[in-house]
């Protein structure tokens, strides 16, 4: 296909913080749109709980090509008029190395309504942001997302080399595996995570277009080493650096933390621009990049511009809970807002951003009052069994039960439960059967300089377009395209 390049892209920010609504405005906008593609099947089942109230979920799921699938979930999860205040959202099914067929549909259906309602009504560019990490869910939800004639698929947090053929084949409608990595699998045994578009919409499935790929990588020794093969080339990259928000690349080297307990990021961890422009694609800055001069000094470089992500998620269409919002913007502007890259916080082991709000679970108190589960099941990982048949764990899980399953006890130690708690962050959190609600967890990047001369010039309740306006105010660069 033939994508246009823009010149902001808009970072893929937690579990429905970069809602279809955030990434419409900026679409609308001339710029590039992002939808976060993680967990979008939990936001689906319980919007659909709550009674859909506007209707968003419904009217995209007439859209879905196979009508008889779409009409499975609404049977399954939609409640005229909402469930009461408090109710538990009912249980979902985890996806597994062989996820059972409404996992598989329900996966589809969630990124495919995030993806239509960010895409409708206008012709600008939609993309979707997906982990490396969460192999699981990669397949059904870039075939989601494909569904919806997503424009680009966006994936970091970790080393995407089989992204570019899958999409490939799930374009053309063929089924596409990727390898999924299982602890204690010997090196000579492959275990795959896969899909088979005619088995889950159950027909031959539509004609549909290729999105262009970007891979969010941390150097340029990556680009060179996935851009020499065409099977691993992506259509460009987005380099971060280490203050972006979500997951980061660990230092390189021997870790070493500073005195708030943050990793030491060194020379070895910086970017270099020009041999980056080397590798011949099209390139995005990311991470502290949210001031028109920082905009310009990216384009005078050689990129074709840069991710933001922080200045998004803090406008008024972001998905963040409202009062959740406003807690964040206080802080910001008053200055005790404090974010730190917790090398413990995620299951993945990858320094993760928290915000370090009283209210949420980056709290220690509220950390420690919040009894241990894994019931979404995201970041769990595949292991071998004894018997040689797979299981699954996850580090933020109870204790004993990660240890009963060979896991190290000192790996569980300040993890939080990142799937229930950034869900909790868009206001759609679980309450349990006994009253307790998960708190949220909630990730910015580290770098908040943009919010005063930002807010002097638009004001603290700012949308997408203020953000653009404010960005591209010093640069005249039009878009390009990927061919």
């Amino acid at each position: 296909m033939t994508a246009r390049l823009p010149v902001l892209i808009q970072g893929g920010m937690g579990v429905g913080i970069s809602s279809w609504r955030l990434a419409r405005a900026v679409a609308q906008a001339g710029q590039l749109g992002v939808v976060s593609g993680v967990a979008l099947d939990v936001l689906l089942a319980r919007r659909l709980q709550r009674g859909d109230p506007e209707g968003h979920a419904r009217r995209a799921l007439e859209r879905f090509p196979v009508p008889a699938v779409a009409e499975r979930a609404l049977k399954r999860f939609y409640v005229p008029g909402g469930i009461e205040p408090g109710q538990p959202f009912r249980p979902l099914w985890r996806l597994g190395l062989d996820p059972v067929p409404a996992a598989a549909e329900l996966a589809v259906l969630g990124n495919f309504v995030e993806v239509f309602l960010a895409k409708e009504g206008h012709d600008g560019i939609v993309g979707i942001n997906l982990l490396e990490k969460i192999q699981l869910a990669t397949p059904a939800a870039a075939y989601g997302a494909i569904l919806a004639g997503v424009d680009y698929v966006i994936m970091g947090a970790g080393i995407p080399t089989e992204i570019p053929a899958m999409l490939n084949l799930l374009a053309d409608g063929k089924p596409a595996r990727i390898t999924a990595t299982v602890d204690g699998a010997s090196s000579t045994s492959r275990h795959t995570i896969g899909l088979d578009p005619a088995a889950v919409l159950g027909t031959a499935p539509p004609r549909t277009s290729r999105p262009s790929f970007l891979a969010i990588i941390s150097t340029h020794v990556l680009a060179a080493y996935l851009a020499r093969d065409p099977v691993t080339k992506p259509d460009g990259f987005v380099i971060e650096t280490p203050v972006a928000g979500g997951h980061s690349a660990p230092p390189r080297g021997t870790l070493t933390l500073d005195s708030t307990g943050d990793p030491v990021y060194g020379p070895r961890d910086r970017i270099d621009v020009a041999k980056t422009a080397a590798v011949g694609l099209p390139f995005w800055l990311a991470g502290g990049y949210a001031t028109p001069d920082r905009v310009a000094e990216a384009l005078e470089s050689g990129a074709s511009g840069v991710q933001v992500g922080s200045v998004f998620a803090l406008c008024r269409e972001s998905g963040f809970d409202p009062r959740l919002r406003q807690e964040l913007l206080k802080g910001a502007i008053d200055g005790s807002l404090t974010v730190r890259n917790d090398p413990r916080a995620s299951p993945t082991s990858f320094p993760f951003k928290l915000a370090q709000l009283e209210t949420t679970g980056a709290d220690q108190t509220v950390y420690e009052a919040r009894t241990r589960l894994c019931d979404l099941g995201f970041l769990r990982t595949p292991y071998t069994k004894a018997d040689g048949s797979i299981g699954y764990r996850c580090p933020s899980e109870p204790v004993d039960q990660y240890v009963r399953k060979g896991g190290a006890i000192e790996d569980t130690v300040g993890r939080r439960c990142l799937c229930n708690g950034l869900v909790a962050s868009t206001g759609l959190g679980q309450h349990r059967s006994d009253g307790y609600a998960e708190p949220p967890l909630v990730t910015l990047g580290q770098d908040l300089r943009f919010l005063p001369e930002l807010l002097a010039a638009v004001g603290d309740d700012y949308g997408a377009a203020d953000v653009i306006g404010y960005l591209l105010r010093r640069t005249t660069k039009q878009n390009g395209s990927i061919s």
